[in-house]
């Protein structure tokens, strides 16, 4: 949660110690619509019957997901959801996805039946 990743480090005599990462930490650099290559597909695995749509294959910031996330609800008129890496439209509408996304420059396919 709120530790350090440095193991090594178990004591150190000195009060004024601070750890220092050097691994810089950087959020996904979202790749414009023309680079990114998304996979839309219907499920129902694990959602009690109900069909749903997902995205997946966003290369980006968590924010610009949600943002595309909401934006493909509100054309559709239905509730979804942003979870590890996908959008999850509830409903069956990977033809109405596929449109929106192209119409605004995203390389996607439909996969699955």
């Amino acid at each position: 949660m709120g530790r350090n990743k440095n193991n090594r480090v178990v004591f150190s005599t000195n009060p004024d110690y601070e750890y220092h990462d050097d691994s810089p930490e950087q959020e996904a650099q979202t790749l414009p619509p023309q680079q990114q290559k998304l996979t839309i597909m219907l499920d129902k695995k694990q959602r009690k019957g109900k069909k749903v749509t997902l995205v997946t294959g966003f290369i980006g910031s968590t924010d610009d997901l949600k943002a595309l996330g909401k934006m493909l609800k509100s054309k559709c008129g239905v509730g979804g959801s942003v979870k590890a890496g996908e959008i999850i439209i509830q409903g069956e509408f990977k033809d109405k996805v596929k449109s929106i996304l192209e119409g605004i420059g995203y390389k996607c396919k439909i996969s699955g039946g």
